[in-house]
């Protein structure tokens, strides 16, 4: 079995507190002595997992960077649905879905991970061609989200959209010149939500596999917001049309 790499307090915390036997190892800075570190290494001790002392550089090395606060573990892969029809099949509630079209930096990704486990998506879905992976950055600023949120690759995003249509989902794309306003979307049942990437936006095939393209309106100066901030925007108007209607 081939084991991942996690770094940082927030998803190597995630992943003791989720899947403690999963950590097949626990690599620690013990030349750090604040109370962050202490709380860090009581969890582990409480999980009953051993902490192997590392120096930074030997964490720097590991991890690829210097940013790893000190805590490296090495982990097993969790088991997690890895199609759309396994998601939808699984879905407990009306499913809500996120799709991400061109969006390669792992730092928005680890974002949106962290705001779509908060927005209760069932699943994020990417093009294998164009996205980032799963990178140990990605689950650093995921902050424990990279295991809860399956992250499905798709091997073509309108063949995607067009069997999600299938399945009875409602497709809304977010897109700058729409006429539509997401305020003015109905989200209360199956959605996919679509993102593209800033700037470039969704490509012409997946804009036209949406049943409806809206945009989120700028009040300001600006003409697009960064991704991550885009999708918190558009899930948590998803999130609070189906509180009102689940209060009705």
């Amino acid at each position: 079995m081939t084991l991942k790499l996690l770094y940082g307090f927030h998803a190597v915390g995630a992943r003791v507190r989720a899947a403690p036997d999963s950590v097949r190892e626990l690599l620690v800075d013990m030349s750090r002595h604040d109370a962050r570190m202490q709380q860090f290494l009581a969890r582990a001790q409480a999980a009953g997992l051993a902490v192997v002392p590392a120096d930074a550089a030997r964490l720097d090395a590991l991890a690829g960077t210097h940013r790893h606060q000190g805590v490296v573990a090495r982990v097993e892969p969790l088991d997690k649905l890895s199609t759309l029809d396994a998601v939808l099949d699984a879905a407990a509630g009306v499913p809500l879905l996120l799709g991400l079209d061109g969006v390669t930096d792992p730092h928005n990704l680890g974002a949106v991970l962290r705001t779509a486990d908060a927005a209760g998506v069932h699943a994020v879905f990417a093009p294998k061609d164009r996205a980032v992976g799963l990178t140990p950055t990605v689950a650093k600023v995921a902050s424990g989200a990279a295991d809860t949120v399956p992250y499905i690759m798709v091997t073509n995003m309108a063949r995607a959209l067009a069997a999600l249509r299938e399945r009875g989902l409602w497709v809304v794309g977010a897109a700058g010149e729409a006429q539509t306003t997401l305020y003015a979307a109905e989200m209360t049942g199956p959605t996919a939500l679509v993102l593209g990437a800033e700037g470039s936006g969704m490509r012409r095939l997946v804009r036209e596999g949406c049943d409806q393209l809206v945009h989120i309106p700028m009040r300001g100066h600006v003409d697009s917001l960064n991704v991550s901030v885009a999708a918190g925007v558009c899930l948590f108007e998803a999130v609070r049309q189906r509180v009102g209607t689940a209060s009705n």
